[in-house]
This record gives structure tokens, C-alpha cells and sequence, in this order.
């Protein structure tokens, strides 16, 4: 048996790269009786049954230490969020979408305002604000200027990297940048809609060396938290963490509707931003809507 990880899974396919080269391998039937479906990213363990076309089975998956939804992928260390400065226009409830998504599997976050050359008003400025008050790491980037490359460089070296963001608010650009052997698709805005192409079609770990490996992601517009309970979603805004101790129902308040509740004190006195506290609300109701919905 040989280890490794699989980096790239295609119409029932997985690439699995080992000490020895990148296999390609099916999964036992075993995993489809027993609802498992390996992911990219995953750490498997697989039998050569044709070491001249490097082919074979993927006969065991390792314990998974996380696992994102969408994009489905394992054993990540880091979250580099990807949002354009300008078109598409940001939106910070998606952005607080997948950071609560990112914060449930206990990743490092990193949030990348990319394109920041197209935004001549430097409206970025707020979003970085917001961000990095909540202790969240901001890298502004422009591919076209070649702004910020190496410091996200630094920032993903030696990680298990997912990539993610819209369409078009240039993942691959940035990838292509930071190494130009990729050669990665790219896609341009559509002017109809309003948001980018899709160029990236399926999750793939790339390496880049040095114990670098990032996974461009197909690009979303939605995000669902449906998953999540009601009264768990206030511990993935991390900014609370600092109020919630003095609230007068402690960690039983969701900063909703409690008297005396110190969250919601603190940003009526800007001491937390009312832009995530607002979108904190959005989301709880949605998942309580959800609930409800499911549960007729």
C-alpha cells in the first residue's frame, strides 16, 4: 500500500500524488455502500495495479481533520477569502458566509480584497477596517500592479490552502501571478449579470512548493448555513467573544432581542461594527426560516 493525497477528483477519477508520482485511481465500491465519497485533499492510502500507466485503487481515507462543503474539500489549514474591490462589487454577506463556514473547521482565515487598482475611492478601506477589527488578517492585491503578491505569498507558504470567493474576482489571476507556470483559465466579467464567469470547473490542490498547496475553487454566489443550529452561530462571529461574558444571560444570549446584552451595547457604542452585526441578524434568521421550513 502506498500513501498519499488526492489532489484532483474528475468523473470518478482521483489523482493521487505519492513519494512515488501521481496515480490515477478509482475508490473501492465500499465507499459508495457506506456513503463515503473521497474528497481532494483527502489522505488515502491506495494499491498500484498498473505501476507502468500509474494506475490504482484507493483502498483506504485517513480520518479527515475538516471538510468544507462548498467547495468540497478535506484537511485544510487556511481560508483565503477572495473578494474584488470592484467588479463584482463586494458583498459582505457572503463574505461573513463563508468565514462562519471556515471558522466551524477551525481554519486560519485570511480575507484578500483583489482588483483594489479599479476601486480609484478606496471604498476598500471600510471592508479591511471591518475585518481586521475583528482579527482577521486583509491583503489588498491588484494582479494588474502586482500589489500585495508576495505578502499573500508569505501569508499561504507551508499551508493546505482553499481558495475562495464569487467568479471573477480573480483566483487564478492571482495564482497565475504568483506563479506563471500554472497558466490557469481565466474568465472576465459578464456585463449581462453582473458577476464573473466560471473558469475553474472542479477543486484542485495545486503545489507550490515548500509545503504550499492551494486549491483554486470553483466560484459561488450563494452559500447555505443550513447545517448550522440557531444558537451555534454566534461563536463564529469572533468579535462577540470579547462582550459575551457580560451580557446578562451569558453564553445563553444570542444578542437578539435580551435585555442588557453587551453585543448589542457595544455596537450602538461603535465599538463593533454595525455592518457585521447586521449581517449576524440576516444570517440568524435565515437559519431559523430554514429550520422552520424544514421541519412542516
Amino acid at each position: 500500500m502506498i500513501e498519499g493525497r488526492i489532489t484532483k477528483g474528475i468523473g470518478g477519477f482521483y489523482y493521487v500524488e505519492t513519494s512515488g508520482g501521481l496515480y490515477e485511481c478509482k475508490a473501492r465500491g465500499i465507499f459508495r455502500k457506506d456513503k463515503i465519497t473521497p474528497l481532494v485533499g483527502d489522505m488515502v492510502e491506495i494499491e498500484v495495479v498498473d505501476e507502468k500507466e500509474k494506475k490504482g485503487v484507493i483502498e483506504a481515507i485517513r480520518d479527515r481533520k475538516n471538510e468544507l462543503i462548498r467547495p468540497s474539500i478535506a484537511n485544510v489549514d487556511m481560508a483565503v477569502i477572495v473578494f474584488a474591490a470592484k467588479s463584482p462589487d463586494p458583498n459582505l454577506s457572503l463574505i461573513d458566509r463563508f468565514i462562519v463556514l471556515a471558522e466551524r473547521e477551525f481554519l486560519d482565515i485570511v480575507i484578500c480584497i483583489n482588483k483594489i487598482d479599479a476601486d480609484e475611492e478606496k471604498d476598500y478601506m471600510k471592508i479591511k477596517s471591518i475585518y481586521e477589527s475583528c482579527g482577521y488578517k486583509v491583503v489588498l492585491t491588484s494582479t494588474k500592479k502586482r500589489i500585495g503578491i508576495e505578502e499573500l505569498r508569505d501569508q499561504m507558504s507551508g499551508n493546505v490552502v482553499v481558495l475562495a470567493g464569487p467568479s471573477g474576482v480573480g483566483k487564478s489571476s492571482l495564482l497565475n501571478t504568483i506563479d506563471q507556470r500554472l497558466e490557469l483559465k481565466t474568465g472576465e466579467i459578464s456585463e449581462k449579470l453582473g458577476r464573473g464567469k466560471h473558469t475553474t470547473r472542479h477543486a484542485e490542490l495545486m503545489d507550490f512548493g515548500d509545503g504550499t498547496m492551494i486549491a483554486d475553487t470553483p466560484g459561488f454566489s450563494s452559500l447555505s448555513l443550513n447545517h448550522i443550529d440557531e444558537k451555534e452561530l454566534k461563536e463564529y462571529f469572533v468579535e462577540f467573544e470579547d462582550y459575551t461574558d457580560e451580557c446578562r444571560f451569558h453564553s445563553d444570549c444570542i444578542h437578539e432581542n435580551e435585555p442588557s446584552c453587551a453585543v448589542k451595547n457595544a455596537v450602538d457604542d461603535g465599538k463593533l461594527f454595525k455592518e457585521r452585526y447586521d449581517s449576524y441578524i440576516q444570517l440568524l434568521n435565515e437559519i431559523r426560516n430554514n429550520n422552520r421550513r424544514s421541519r412542516r
